[in-house]
């Protein structure tokens, strides 16, 4: 007899991650997504793991970046979206950044093929069955209001919940290239070794403050009945940045630093607007950091304020919409499971992490989790010293008041991580600068983190995972 199946709601990045990881450890799992039945107001297609905001991953070096050890941790496990990512990659720098309709396309169709996920289309309304004896609830941060209350009802809790904005996206036809010009900041060569991933538009001081006003002026999108709830401050909005400072854009997305103006080498730009290519045609681009709550017909004018947009073609205008996510330090326990109903485990954004990979990230650390409870093979969350285990451990008990009050949704960060002492002075004796001793801080974290997710993963179900399967399917 095969195992009953493990059902996860919700069919995102998160989800989508979670399921192959169960049918990868040899157990059946039905997938339930409701679009098309029932869209939201993010999404656009019925393609599981569509992305919503951004096309970025963000960077992709395991040296010197978390979210690079991150993808390299998934990598190492069979993630299903980093091996997606990786083959709809598209130039961004030193980011992985993919082609959003092949990459979302490349998920259904590799869990649509596989023997054993079911993919079930409709609404989980409610809490899920009594008899769904292991349930992942990764519906996002867009959870539908009839199972999110019902969450809220088990638990006893109110939802926490933040504004989360996307950027525009603008038809590469439309950009002037006589004023805009090709370059990747530093010229940092990314993952295909590209050092003019990133269109940059110029201003001077005087276009600078002429667009702060406009943006400060400009009429926004305003939700009376969420006016309390938080921006996250990896996602704000452009103009909620410049009401915080005129210079505040300057030294965020629209810093001038590491580029150089290919029509006017001997000028120094006052700020600089990056578009990254979006689709692997390269005909799309989205603004970099300009997620925004104008209004549609204010965006359209604002931005085309930018030197180099003057005559943007908008392929999508920007938008707002509201995240929610659970009190997790509370509410889950390691295994992250519901405390007040342990059939029920929860992955991706709703658990108070942030970012595509972080969401995939838990939904995979999830999926592993519930296949080694299926098959009656115990499995502790990944060690605190790799990236994946240090967001577990932010999300189920890394605050000093267990949640009460200061728990908020985060990247991964090396600050997530136990620290690791390197040497302070070189072979010769000599003091080593800061610089020098932080990537090297940085190397070795990540040295230790994929050490131990070997030794984590040596135990995990799913080392002989086709063969499993195979088996499993055949029976």
């Amino acid at each position: 007899m095969s195992p009953a199946p493990i059902h996860v709601i919700g069919g995102g990045l998160a989800g989508s991650e979670a399921a192959w990881q169960i049918a990868r450890a040899g157990v059946q799992v039905v997938l339930h997504e409701m679009r098309p039945l029932r869209g939201t107001d993010a999404h656009h297609t019925e393609n599981l793991a569509e992305l919503v905001c951004s096309n970025s991953f963000r960077a992709d070096d395991w040296t010197s970046n978390a979210v690079g050890l991150l993808h390299a941790e998934m990598r190492r496990l069979d993630s299903v979206i980093l091996s997606c990512g990786d083959i709809h990659q598209v130039p961004a720098g030193g980011a992985l950044a993919v082609d959003r309709d092949g990459f979302s396309a490349e998920v259904t169709a590799r869990l649509s093929s596989h023997p054993l996920v079911t993919i079930r289309r409709g609404e989980v309304t409610g809490l899920p069955p009594a008899d769904w004896d292991q349930v992942i609830i990764a519906t996002g941060p867009l959870t539908s209001p009839a199972l999110a209350q019902a969450i809220q009802g088990l638990t006893g809790e109110d939802e926490l919940s933040f504004f989360d904005a996307i950027a525009p996206i603008v038809t590469l036809e439309s950009i002037d290239m006589d004023i805009a010009w090709r370059q990747s900041r530093y010229d940092k060569a990314g993952p295909g070794g590209e050092t003019q991933a990133y269109i940059n538009c110029p201003m001077d001081r005087d276009q600078y403050e002429a667009f702060v006003d406009a943006l400060l002026a400009g009429p926004k999108s305003e939700f009376r009945e969420w006016e309390n709830v938080p921006y996250f401050d990896g996602c704000l909005p452009i103009e909620v940045m410049a009401e915080r400072g005129r210079e505040t854009l300057r030294y965020g997305p629209m810093k001038p630093v590491g580029l150089t103006n290919a029509h006017r080498p001997e000028e120094k730009p006052w700020a600089v607007v990056q578009l990254r290519q979006d689709n692997a045609l390269g005909t799309l681009w989205n603004m970099v950091g300009f997620q925004t709550k104008l209004k549609h017909g204010a965006q359209s004018e604002v931005f085309r304020m930018i030197p180099g947009l003057e005559r943007a073609v908008f392929a999508r205008l920007g938008g707002l919409h509201r995240n929610t996510f659970l009190n997790s330090p509370r509410l889950l326990d390691r295994q992250l499971r519901l405390k007040a109903m342990p059939r029920l485990r929860f992955a991706g954004q709703v658990t108070g992490v942030e970012g595509y990979v972080e969401s995939a990230a838990i939904g995979l650390v999830a999926g592993r989790l519930a296949a080694a409870e299926r098959l009656g093979r115990p499995l502790e969350a990944p060690p605190g010293t790799t990236a994946m285990g240090a967001l577990v451990n932010h999300i189920t008990g890394g605050h000093l008041d267990g949640g009460r009050g200061s728990f908020q949704p985060m990247n991964i960060n090396y600050g997530l991580m136990p620290p690791v002492e390197t040497p302070k002075r070189d072979a010769d004796g000599r003091r080593l600068g800061a610089k020098v001793r932080s990537k090297g801080r940085k190397l070795a974290m990540g040295e230790r983190a994929l050490a131990d997710l070997a030794a984590w993963a040596s135990d995990a179900p799913g080392q002989h995972c086709a063969h499993q399967a195979e088996t499993v399917a055949e029976s």
